[in-house]
């Protein structure tokens, strides 16, 4: 009988334990995890922002750009497209 009561006092013990581990992981993840994530995500979504209005900003001046030379445009691409061609035989 007396082992019967040590087992489930270890039992016991190791279940306190592995709560009390538990309630401490969870702790730190609101405490410094949470925090530290969203100001990651807020980083990268500032990035993306500033990535975002950069590309717009040079697709909107090479669109300027072949409004005003559309020739000049035109020739470019027909070079870039033989390059291209002349690449992949």
């Amino acid at each position: 009988m007396a082992f019967r009561s040590d087992t489930r006092t270890v039992a016991e013990d190791a279940n306190t334990q592995i709560a009390r581990l538990r309630d401490q992981v969870d702790q730190l993840m609101r405490e410094r995890v949470s925090p530290a994530m969203s100001e990651w995500a807020g980083r990268a979504e500032n990035a993306m922002a500033n990535v975002s209005e950069t590309v717009r900003d040079q697709a909107d001046m090479v669109s300027g750009q072949v409004r005003e030379r559309p020739l000049i445009a035109i020739l470019v691409a027909a070079g870039v497209g033989w390059a291209i061609g002349r690449m992949m035989r």
